[in-house]
């Protein structure tokens, strides 16, 4: 495990995202709170409450989040007052949720604490920007299962997918779904530098745009990209080289447009990054082998995955097959930390 935590050295803020609950999300980030090295000062947030000792829709036991002395730690004013922990209050952010103002606190002592820290990505830039102030050398940002937009390169520098048992019985499934995300998340960056320029102003202005072979813009007048295909169909033509969606690629826009038109076809659909990408397996590979094009604007830095072969609900897959497996199939290091979550 030394090699893992060799990666987050150089890395400020390391974001956490699971594919499910129970997958060892919570395992990871308390691996690396108890085993980086004690000259490194850390701070923690979260996207939704985590660390309770039991799951509240599930009622089973989870892991709870440790905490040294010195850490930061970013949580809800009644997380803070339920904790055996004592803190000293750094700042009271003015940020509320249902568990009262999100506070900014120090760890004077060490022991378990719930996270609970912003819901909004653009709460989440400030209250890591706070940390980075307080001398903060490594973030870590842990999150709600379903919730992935956090692990965006516009706030996290590095992100450590959690996989395992928990997603499905078969671990096939498990796996195919484990591979399909990662190659979601790592799509292919778009190279040309005035496109990427063009794009990232456009991100800014509309929700919908297409470029053209000379760069010239046309911003379509839709609310959203979800029910856009017919919008882009009518507007596509002979000259059309890029699409610029601000917002969610889902399956329904991919299968409109592949029902609809050939239009599509060579035309680059750009994303600002992976995390905007909600498509199942079988329809990218059909949206890609007919001929369309998808890019990002930001790639993002996996660099890890990590396991967890057992699920709550009774069952377990061969530990060291589903490690092999999902090794075989992508270059990123996968890991098996041990522990249950």
């Amino acid at each position: 495990m030394v090699e893992f935590l060799k990666k987050l050295e150089n890395i400020k803020i390391i974001s956490i995202i699971g594919l499910a609950k129970n997958v060892s999300k919570t395992t990871t980030l308390n691996y690396i709170i108890r085993n980086i090295e004690d000259r490194f000062t850390l701070g923690l947030t979260s996207i939704g409450r985590d660390g309770e000792k039991y799951d509240v829709i599930t009622e089973l036991p989870k892991p709870q989040i440790f905490v040294k002395k010195g850490t930061y730690v970013v949580t809800a004013q009644q997380c803070f007052e339920d904790s055996e922990i004592k803190f000293e209050i750094i700042k009271k952010t003015g940020l509320n949720t249902p568990l009262g103002e999100i506070m900014i606190l120090k760890a004077l002592s060490e022991g378990y604490v719930v996270l609970a820290g912003p819901s909004i990505n653009k709460h989440l830039l400030t209250i890591c920007s706070d940390l980075r102030n307080l001398g903060c050398d490594h973030i870590l940002v842990d999150g709600a299962f379903d919730r992935r937009a956090y692990a965006t390169p516009l706030i996290s520098d590095a992100t450590i997918l959690s996989t395992g048992a928990s997603v499905s019985r078969n671990m096939k499934n498990v796996i195919d779904l484990t591979i399909h995300t990662i190659k979601l998340l790592n799509l292919e960056q778009e190279e040309n530098l005035e496109i990427i320029n063009l794009s990232t102003g456009i991100l800014k202005k509309s929700k919908v745009s297409i470029i053209d072979k000379t760069y010239s813009v046309n911003s379509l007048k839709v609310a959203t990209a979800l029910d856009a295909a017919q919008e882009i169909i009518e507007n596509l033509d002979d000259n059309s080289q890029y699409v610029v969606i601000n917002g969610a690629v889902t399956d329904k826009l991919l299968e409109d447009l592949m029902k609809s038109t050939q239009k599509y076809k060579g035309i680059t659909f750009i994303v600002e990054d992976g995390t905007k990408l909600f498509l199942s397996e079988k329809t990218t590979k059909k949206f890609l082998k007919k001929g369309g094009i998808l890019k990002v604007l930001n790639p993002i830095n996996i660099i890890a995955i990590t396991i967890n072969p057992t699920s709550p609900y009774g069952y377990e897959f061969d530990k060291d097959n589903f490690l092999k497996s999902i090794q075989e199939e992508l270059k990123i290091p996968v890991y098996n930390l041990g522990v249950n979550d």
